[in-house]
């Protein structure tokens, strides 16, 4: 595993693992700025992001060519979710773009022995958006986390963007609950895009919306965390 927890949270650029090289840094809506990046030690298609707030670094997950939730980690607390290998019908990037639509059911299990099941499915709108150059498309998700004895933690839904020409998905405007009942309402969605040799390449300091205040059930903090931005 790949981690950055010695990397001092007042830096100003961000260089990724040995081996690896950065490829886009998204500013996000949300007080978060996001490096992607790819690692030659990795299976070919994979992607791994590092997200930065105010304080540092604080998540990293690597995907595989199908958006698969590979590897998850909340660099805070340690808490680490894995992808298990057999699933009823793990996530596909392609059947999305072929079809408008993709259904899964998978689970992934955290390094405190913890499995989650993952339920859902993300569709195509048909609209597409230009973002500070980048062409994405909208989608809209739905998706329930279960405990392992089946109890429901965390519903989420709401629209994401992908781009077919990075193979990923990238952050939107979503409503989550928690099995404590608290509700978030959240916009994650992507504002500037730079890459190699633009303006704020590499830079780790948030620029958007960092003035708000974000509160939230904090029993529920991490594992929500990891959830929402496995896949973005």
């Amino acid at each position: 595993m790949l981690t950055l927890s010695a990397l001092p949270a007042a830096a100003a650029n961000f260089t990724p693992p040995s081996g690896c090289k950065l490829e886009i840094t998204v500013q996000n809506r949300g007080c978060s700025v996001s490096q992607h990046y790819r690692c030659g030690s990795d299976a070919p298609g994979d992607q791994r992001v590092t997200y930065f707030t105010p304080e540092g670094p604080t998540f990293q997950s690597r995907i595989d060519r199908e958006t698969r939730w590979m590897e998850s980690t909340d660099l805070r607390s340690g808490l680490t979710d894995v992808l298990e290998e057999e699933a009823q019908d793990h996530a596909s990037f392609s059947t999305l773009l072929e079809t408008g639509r993709d259904d899964f059911d998978f689970w992934t299990r955290s390094n405190d022995g913890e499995r989650l099941r993952h339920v859902g499915h993300d569709e195509l709108t048909g609209e597409t958006v230009q973002i500070d150059g980048v062409t994405l498309e909208l989608t809209r998700f739905e998706l329930t986390t279960y405990g392992e004895s089946g109890q429901v933690l965390i519903r989420r839904h709401g629209q994401q963007f992908i781009s077919r020409a990075q193979g990923r998905f990238y952050g939107g405007v979503e409503t989550s609950e928690d099995w404590t009942g608290a509700v978030r309402q959240t916009n994650d969605s992507p504002v500037t895009f730079s890459f190699p040799g633009q303006p704020g390449f590499g830079s780790t300091k948030p620029e958007y919306d960092c003035d708000l205040q974000m509160v939230g059930g904090q029993g529920a903090d991490i594992l929500w965390q990891l959830v929402k931005e496995a896949r973005t």
